[in-house]
């Protein structure tokens, strides 16, 4: 069975690039029927933040994810926190250890600073240099009796080649000589990422992992790691980093945009849903799709590995495609503040009919709430100078009209057409700035029933006294 994951580290609130790398994972244990499995990476005690863990599962669930075993769910693999999970580590430190893959190192992030600039200037690849590779268990017993606390490295054979079958790039291949002996448990005890993150995803049946093409290098060490442990790996398949509009990469720590401030921004998941599961992967259509439907069509092969661009214009373009499939008690949830607010109960079906099709967020309706039902609205002065040239006569003669055909848009003004003989533009655009205050909107046809005959006389006076 396909078993996917997202393993986050709860040092933030989720970004587009990290809510992607989540909805492939899902997409795909979707696709097949299998499941999907959340994890926290929550091991640096200086960053991690419960608040940033409960952020993660309420945004998830909102863009429509949802996870068969996870922290919140429980599950047979349980704890699904890393910070839960230290015996589980000890052990296979001690398997590791027993059979010589690793030796601790009193190595300095000094000394290695040191080393790695040397390595540097004299143009090598940076690797660890094996400083503390050979030490006898004396030397080690003298560094321990002196209070040094040692870092545990993982021994790196030289001549050896990883080699891997990426489901995104393909074969790839790895020279043991260029890795270096890496670090698998920090000198306070915390396993690094190489060790945990490999560990977990063998011992919770994890058969495919979709990440950011930042780990690619990572994966000959998890894999020389599993190997060693006679663990099974998954298999990996590294894409493509989501750049932003400035081409750099998106992050937490570069204040990179989260899915909770597209959410308070009034952003649907289903747009943010068919706008990410398009951002670097290819489906045979542009239609919409329900989250079944990207999964049913999702396919690693068709990951592409050039980066991907962050598009404002393309989220706006799926948002309001995502309002155009909402259903009316949707449509009722998402706007459910400004109508329970600035609208009249039985005025608020024929207002999301007539606004809908003109805004992408809650906060454009409010606008129109409040222009529709609120005090009128004192036009900018470049709508004045339109209104002036329509001049007093024509919106004495819109007074009358109002009077005589009521909330009837088409009788209004054919009524006004006839008495001053104006005519497209000349007729509509100053109507609609007398009644709206603005040059575009929704249909004057359906605005103007929710203004009714009164408001809308008013609006034509105020009109009026402004041609003065």
């Amino acid at each position: 069975m396909t078993r996917t994951r997202f393993a986050p580290s709860p040092t933030g609130r989720i970004h587009l690039g990290n809510a992607r790398t989540a909805l492939f994972n899902a997409l795909l244990a979707a696709r097949d029927g299998g499941a999907f499995v959340l994890r926290l990476e929550d091991t640096d005690a200086a960053r991690d933040r419960a608040e940033f863990a409960g952020e993660l599962y309420e945004d998830l669930r909102w863009l429509g994810l949802g996870w068969q075993e996870g922290p919140d769910t429980g599950g047979p693999h349980a704890p699904y926190a890393q910070s839960g999970r230290d015996d589980i580590y000890a052990r296979y430190y001690a398997q590791l250890d027993a059979a010589g893959h690793t030796y601790p190192c009193f190595c300095s992030p000094q000394e290695l600073a040191i080393s790695r600039k040397a390595q540097l200037a004299a143009g090598r690849p940076p690797r660890y240099a094996g400083t503390c590779a050979a030490l006898t268990p004396a030397e080690v017993e003298q560094r321990l009796a002196a209070g040094k606390q040692p870092s545990l490295r993982f021994r790196v054979p030289d001549g050896r080649a990883i080699v891997f079958d990426d489901l995104v790039r393909g074969r790839q291949e790895f020279r043991g000589e260029d890795i270096g002996d890496f670090i698998i448990r920090r000198a306070d005890g915390t396993p690094a990422f190489f060790f945990s993150n490999a560990v977990d995803d063998a011992l919770m049946g994890i058969t495919h992992a979709l990440r950011g093409e930042d780990h690619l290098a990572n994966t000959p060490r998890q894999l020389l790691i599993l190997e060693a442990l006679g663990l099974p790996a998954p298999r990996y398949g590294h894409i493509a980093l989501v750049l932003s509009e400035q081409g750099g990469p998106l992050s937490k720590r570069a204040g990179a945009a989260s899915i909770r401030g597209f959410r308070l921004h009034g952003y649907l998941p289903g747009a943010l849903s068919n706008y990410l599961a398009r951002l670097g992967h290819h489906y045979p259509d542009d239609a919409y799709r329900d989250m079944a439907g990207l999964a049913r069509d999702f396919d690693p092969a068709h990951l592409g590995r050039a980066p991907a661009h962050f598009d404002p214009a393309q989220l706006d373009h799926w948002q309001r495609v995502a309002i155009s499939h909402l259903r009316a008690d949707e449509r009722r949830a998402w706007l459910a503040k400004v109508l329970e607010k600035h609208v009249p109960a039985d005025q608020q079906d024929a207002f999301l009919e007539a606004v809908l099709p003109n805004i992408l967020f809650p906060y454009e309706a409010l606008v129109w709430a409040q222009i529709i039902f609120g005090p009128a609205v004192n036009p900018a002065q470049p709508l004045r100078d339109v209104l002036r040239q329509a001049g007093k006569a024509f919106f004495a003669a819109a007074q009358t009209a109002i009077e005589q055909a009521g909330t009837d848009y088409a009788a209004l003004t054919a009524t006004v057409r006839e008495a001053t003989g104006a005519k497209g533009k000349a007729l509509f655009q100053p109507l609609r700035i007398a009644l709206t205050g603005r040059s575009a909107g929704p249909e004057l046809a359906h605005l103007l029933p929710m203004l009714g005959a009164d408001r809308a006389a008013e609006r034509f006076a105020a009109a009026a006294a402004l041609c003065d």
